[in-house]
C-alpha cells in the first residue's frame, strides 16, 4: 500500500549528502514490484533518475525554495 507522496511534481529538492539540486518530475511505479517511485531531474546536467518513494522520503532530500 502506498502512502501520500511527500513531494509533488515541480518541487525542487536538495540531496543532503551530495548537496546536489533536483526537480521532481512525477511519481511512477516500478514495473517489477509495483513500488511507488519518484522520477526526478538533476538540475546541474539534466540527467534523469528514479528512486523508490521510501528512499526519497527518508530524510536524505529536503525541499528548497
Amino acid at each position: 500500500m502506498s502512502t501520500s507522496p511527500k513531494f509533488q511534481a515541480g518541487d525542487r529538492l536538495q540531496h543532503l549528502k551530495s548537496g546536489g539540486f533536483y526537480r521532481i518530475l512525477c511519481l511512477a511505479k516500478i514495473e517489477a514490484s509495483l513500488e511507488e517511485a519518484y522520477v526526478y531531474e538533476a538540475l546541474i546536467n539534466g540527467s534523469y533518475w528514479i528512486r523508490p518513494q521510501k528512499e526519497m522520503e527518508d530524510g536524505r532530500f529536503i525541499k528548497v525554495a
